[in-house]
């Protein structure tokens, strides 16, 4: 799990969640705590990024290595798997919240819902202030949210009596 893949923002593992659709107003009341465990998924992938080199080198030369360094070896490996473990933690506490991870490196988040009767996704990423971007399912390319959407209408009622 130390390389997540990049996906469109709604290509995520779909079959595996429940068939959650989220209106505007409300992936924009979750964002606070999104936010915050992003912020930990960001933190965890990091601290991946820079003990996986580390380890690389010292299994690479584990023949050669004194004991100081196989044991710093050995903890590293124990540091990489409970980070693994963490960040999966993460990913699984986002999909209970119906929320899917689609890029921890950056923190790119999808809300699924239905846009004209089709799946797709309003997203987030750390840079953004608020949710103001959707894509259908499938797409890499993220729409700024029409204005007309924030009206306080819930977005799966719209169009409808």
């Amino acid at each position: 799990m130390s390389n997540s893949p990049k996906r469109a923002f709604g290509s995520s593992a779909k079959s595996k969640r429940k068939e959650v659709n989220l209106d505007l107003s409300t992936a924009r009341q979750m964002l606070p705590l999104v936010r915050s465990i992003v912020k930990d998924a960001i933190d965890k992938q990091s601290q991946l990024l820079k003990l996986q080199p580390e380890q690389d080198s010292l299994d690479r030369h584990r023949h050669g290595l004194v004991w100081a360094e196989r044991e710093r070896r050995y903890r590293i490996h124990e540091e990489i798997v409970a980070t693994e473990k963490a960040l999966k933690a993460i990913v699984i506490e986002l999909s209970d919240l119906g929320v899917a991870l689609v890029d921890s490196e950056r923190g790119c988040v999808a809300f699924p819902t239905r846009i004209n009767g089709r799946s797709a996704v309003f997203s987030w990423q750390p840079e953004d202030d608020n949710v103001n971007y959707w894509s259908y399912e499938e797409e890499d390319i993220r729409r700024p949210i029409p204005q007309d959407w924030t009206s306080g209408t819930p977005l799966r009622l719209k169009g409808k009596p």
